[in-house]
């Protein structure tokens, strides 16, 4: 089970964690548990705990350190998946940087969420095996292994894939949100 830093921004903003399930829509039992690293919720979930928070949502599980170079180790990264797996990110950049660099997996059939959504930030996206189908506002762009597509965050969007093998992509995202 992962720790998560949800208690002490929670404490922080005066919450008591039935202010916070109650906000975020879920049980104060399974707050509770996430709080003392007892389950891993899921993605959707970690998302409308971070926007409650006002935290971007890898911050959730930050490490604390701040040296000029950081090196995440590949089994080190903080991972985050939705409940079946579907769509699954890695963080492969520090905590608390400017910039949040994430490796993401989504399997055929699945979408990065269940509606479009927005964060104020941009983003960068670049296919890294598969195709990967980002939808912004309307329009709906295709990626290839290779590919990439950058795009104000504000716009409503999501990630699609509609293809017969996983899709592994890389993700930045400035300044990190939720």
């Amino acid at each position: 089970m992962t720790v998560t830093r949800i208690r002490e921004f929670r404490t922080l903003r005066g919450l008591t964690v039935r202010d916070l399930a109650d906000r975020a829509g879920v049980s104060t039992g399974l707050i509770s548990q996430v709080e003392r690293g007892v389950t891993d919720p899921s993605l959707e979930t970690m998302r409308r705990i971070a926007e409650v928070l006002e935290v971007p949502l890898f911050s959730l599980f930050q490490d604390g350190e701040d040296d000029s170079v950081a090196v995440i180790r590949r089994e080190n990264r903080y991972r985050i998946s939705s409940p079946h797996h579907a769509i699954t990110y890695t963080r492969v950049s520090p905590g608390g940087a400017k910039l949040e660099v994430l490796e993401g997996n989504l399997e055929p059939g699945a979408v990065s969420a269940d509606t479009l959504r927005t964060h104020p930030s941009e983003e960068c996206v670049v296919v890294l095996t598969g195709r990967l189908t980002v939808e912004v506002g309307d329009q709906v762009h295709v990626l290839k292994t290779g590919d990439s597509c950058h795009f104000d965050s504000n716009i409503p969007h999501r990630f699609r894939n509609d293809g017969r093998t996983s899709a592994r992509f890389m993700v930045s995202v400035t300044p990190p949100s939720y």
